[in-house]
């Protein structure tokens, strides 16, 4: 399974971004898909997660402001991210959970898109 990630750059703080991660692989069976991020000097945070059945969760630093969404035709999760802060900034990580064989999950991660927020 490659995960592409894209739609990080620069945004004044209070803006907005929209990434994107494409899923691609022979046989993807997703069960999940979910964005995390990591901070210069942090340890890698959840920002949110959806699964196949719509359950969503999300990191509560972002609670309110970011909007996680998926397209199952293009195997594509989307996050929306509104009212960008200072500390949004990370390296943002999508990963999926996919069915590799009977009763066997794996999960797989992208090499993430940066995001920078100005003050």
């Amino acid at each position: 399974v490659q995960l592409q990630a894209s739609g990080g750059g620069l945004v004044q703080a209070g803006g907005s971004l929209r990434l994107s991660c494409a899923a691609s692989g022979s046989d993807l069976s997703i069960t999940l898909m979910a964005w995390h991020r990591q901070a210069p000097g942090e340890a890698r945070e959840l920002v949110a997660t959806m699964s196949s059945g719509d359950t969503i969760t999300y990191g509560d630093a972002v609670k309110g402001r970011f909007t996680i969404s998926r397209d199952d035709a293009k195997n594509t999760v989307y996050l929306q991210m509104n009212s960008l802060q200072p500390e949004d900034t990370a390296i943002y990580y999508c990963g999926v959970e996919s069915l590799v064989q009977p009763g066997v999950f794996r999960t797989f991660w992208g090499r993430g898109t940066e995001v920078t927020v100005s003050s």
